[in-house]
């Protein structure tokens, strides 16, 4: 694939590259040719790695019409737009080229826009601020920083470090929670064919026998009868409950909830807390490198948080910050935050260098998050494999005591031959075992 700009014909390259510190950086972007690209990466302190020219293909269909923006996307749209800036390359002029890379119809779409209003005479903020459901408030926030500062460029990258960096820490949360789901769902397929199908057979087979069933065995078989008899409402049911619920996260109100609940739970509370911590530490310092000051800042970085009932305790905590008080103490007034990150923050107010410190304390926050889901991890598994195979025993210990019963045996009795003959006999007269 090619795109003629006003001049050359460039191409379009899928990169991998490292900077200084032997971190891979991945993205695309548009070059004449691989010595090109690779020129335009070192300006940046990046070393190429591989290029591939990809071809074009249509846009992804859900993103074009869904008005929003993938963090992804938004990553690679802040690396290239620096690399051209810091390659002495216009605002307008980076603009024109970056509104025909292969992102999103949706994005194309805006940065057309944005492209003329620039065009026009506009700031890249001011022309960024109509379009919010592309580019997030932190993110304006930081292009203001920049256009103020002098330094957009460095501004662009350092929003792309945090965009990737906040990508994979919500993969690694994906990640985790991958397993233990998928085993739930088997666990309720599992349950879902035994009371559907395997417990109505046997139940058909033990009525024939005449045999006086204990109470646990019929309370199985009462359960699978309201399942079978009722399955069309209980399927409505469900799907009624969970569109409230999805409402109910929709609104403001539930939203709060729900967020101040994780916040509190015991069993998620430590991984909500440190990733919160994280996107704060990484976030504030973007923030307070760029030149802005405390209280501005403690405005802006709410959007990052991922949680309302965080952003909402944070913005009482920047109120009282701006009436004069300090903002380690604003922290523990509203303890947010695990009690070492309020330390930090301590050590950095009395420094100066509030900045470098939430800086370094990022990754070690993120690690707590990752000790964290492994811990959850690790605790989740065994219980819901003890749980399934606990269902299961108590339905096999159901069908089983009938079928001694049957034979009129002695459940101590250890004879194999009696119990082939028991299994045989019970067997036949199953319709899903039966001829």
């Amino acid at each position: 694939m090619s795109v003629r700009t006003e001049e050359k014909l460039v191409k379009k390259y899928k990169y991998r590259a490292v900077n200084l510190n032997g971190k891979r950086i991945e993205g695309v972007f548009l070059a004449e040719n691989e010595d090109d690209l690779r020129a335009q990466l070192a300006k940046q302190n990046l070393f190429l790695v591989s290029a591939k020219v990809r071809s074009d293909k249509s846009p992804n269909a859900f993103f074009s019409v869904s008005g929003k923006v993938s963090v992804n996307e938004l990553s690679t749209f802040c690396r290239q737009f620096a690399i051209m800036i810091t390659s002495g390359t216009s605002i307008i002029d980076s603009l024109n080229v970056l509104r025909r890379q292969p992102y999103s119809g949706y994005l194309r779409s805006v940065l057309e826009i944005v492209y003329e209003d620039v065009k026009g005479g506009k700031l890249l903020s001011e022309a960024m601020a109509k379009h919010k459901r592309a580019f997030p408030n932190f993110f304006r926030s930081m292009v203001r920083v920049g256009e103020v500062s002098g330094a957009i460029d460095d501004v662009l990258l350092s929003v792309a470090d945090y965009f990737e960096a906040d990508s994979k820490l919500k993969a690694k949360l994906r990640s985790a929670l991958a397993y233990p789901c998928i085993l739930i769902v088997m666990a309720i397929a599992v349950l879902a064919l035994m009371v559907g199908f395997i417990i109505p057979s046997f139940e058909s087979a033990l009525s024939k026998l005449n045999v006086d069933m204990p109470p646990l065995t019929i309370a199985i078989y009462d359960i699978g009868h309201f399942f079978t008899n009722n399955w069309k409402i209980i399927i409505l049911v469900v799907v009624l409950l969970i569109g409230c619920w999805i409402l109910f996260l929709m609104s403001k109100k539930g939203r709060y909830l729900w967020d101040k609940c994780k916040y509190h739970l015991p069993l998620v509370r430590g991984i909500v807390r440190n990733s919160v911590a994280a996107r704060f530490c990484r976030a504030f310092s973007l923030l307070m490198g760029s030149g802005m000051d405390i209280v501005d800042a403690m405005g802006e970085v709410c959007i990052v948080f991922g949680n309302a009932y965080v952003a909402a305790q944070f913005r009482k905590a920047a109120e009282d910050v701006r009436q004069g008080m300090s903002f380690t103490t604003a922290l523990q007034a509203y303890n947010l935050f695990p009690t070492m990150l309020v330390q930090m923050v301590s050590v950095g107010e009395k420094t100066a260098e509030l900045d470098t410190v939430l800086g370094r304390s990022t990754s070690f926050f993120e690690n707590q998050v990752e000790r964290a889901i492994t811990s959850i991890t690790n605790l989740i598994q065994p219980v819901i494999l003890v749980i399934i195979g606990g269902s299961v025993g108590v339905l096999f210990m159901a069908i089983y005591s009938p079928l001694l019963e049957v034979m009129n045996m002695d459940p101590t009795n250890n004879d194999p031959t009696n119990v082939l003959q028991a299994a045989r006999l019970f067997l036949a007269q199953a319709p899903i075992f039966g001829r």
